[in-house]
């Protein structure tokens, strides 16, 4: 049988590609059609039930909880189909709450659930080495494991299902916190005239800086000096739907939440500016006297 994938998108794309080649033979579908076409060794499905059907493993990739409801409940959607000795893996960022649910919708038709959100961007993705973390039962968790191997360079099962999406939240939440924090950094040594280029180049070869700091500073400097937002690897709008997860399982758990908080309020400053679909690492920069996006 083959291995399914619902969501041909930023990052269902570029794991499609790689599962292709080593070894795959893919049933995709993806809400526009053509995002999925010209993938070796794969077929595209009209439904995610199709996908279901054609399937032994299912490997969900969804943007948000709206895409997730649609996909799995909506009309021709994963629970339509008899799910019978069938596996479905989640690999959205979402709540413990949301994936708990699903676990039990998809029992219920008789199949098996995994959650496996991943750290990772579309480089790591295309090359087989993003980071899973899991949460499911012994059982299921032993069925996914050798599709999921394929695809990480580390995988580790956390817990029943839950586990995964606290995982990832926590895994996401420093890195949030960072791209605010060198937006202050630097606006502090810009006050005393010191060059942004090398001001950031100095806070991208300090103690603080974080393993992503190099490759994403050179378009902060770009946003900051010429207004040229560039790339996107994660958006600003999908980094506060993260924030707002992280916020709610705080409140929800009674954890402490002040550091997430802050820097929520400041990306929705941001994207509530227009910056909403520029990469979230931009976001530092936010408000630093910048001379705007590029139409």
């Amino acid at each position: 049988m083959a291995t399914g994938i619902v969501g041909i998108g930023n990052m269902g794309r570029p794991i499609a590609e790689h599962l292709s080649e080593v070894g795959e033979t893919l049933v995709l579908w993806n809400r526009s059609p053509e995002k999925a076409e010209g993938i070796p060794n794969s077929i595209i499905a009209s439904t995610p039930r199709a996908v279901a059907e054609g399937s032994d493993i299912i490997l969900s990739i969804l943007a948000n909880d709206a895409a997730l409801q649609t996909v799995y409940h909506g009309p021709g959607g994963l629970l339509e189909a008899d799910l019978t000795g069938k596996i479905i893996v989640e690999l959205c960022t979402t709540s413990p709450q949301t994936v708990e649910a699903l676990e039990k919708a998809v029992v219920a038709r008789g199949g098996m659930f995994v959650e496996c959100p991943v750290s990772g961007n579309v480089v790591p993705a295309r090359s087989g080495q993003l980071m899973g973390l899991v949460g499911a039962s012994p059982e299921a968790f032993d069925r996914a494991k050798p599709l999921l191997s394929k695809m990480t360079r580390r995988l580790e099962h956390l817990g029943p299902v839950g586990a995964g999406a606290a995982m990832k939240l926590a895994v996401n939440l420093p890195l949030m916190v960072y791209w605010s924090a060198l937006g202050e950094a630097l606006g502090l040594a810009l006050t005393k005239g010191v060059d942004p280029s090398l001001a950031l180049d100095i806070l991208g070869d300090s103690s603080g800086a974080i393993g992503a700091a190099k490759k994403r500073i050179p378009p902060i400097h770009d946003m900051l000096v010429k207004g040229d937002p560039g790339g996107v690897s994660f958006t600003l709008t999908n980094a506060i739907k993260d924030m707002k997860l992280m916020t709610d399982l705080a409140k929800d758990n009674g954890s402490p939440n002040g550091v997430i908080c802050a820097v929520l309020a400041k990306a929705e400053a941001a994207a509530a500016g227009g910056w909403a679909a520029f990469d979230n690492s931009l976001v530092g920069v936010y408000g630093q006297g910048n001379k705007g996006a590029k139409a």
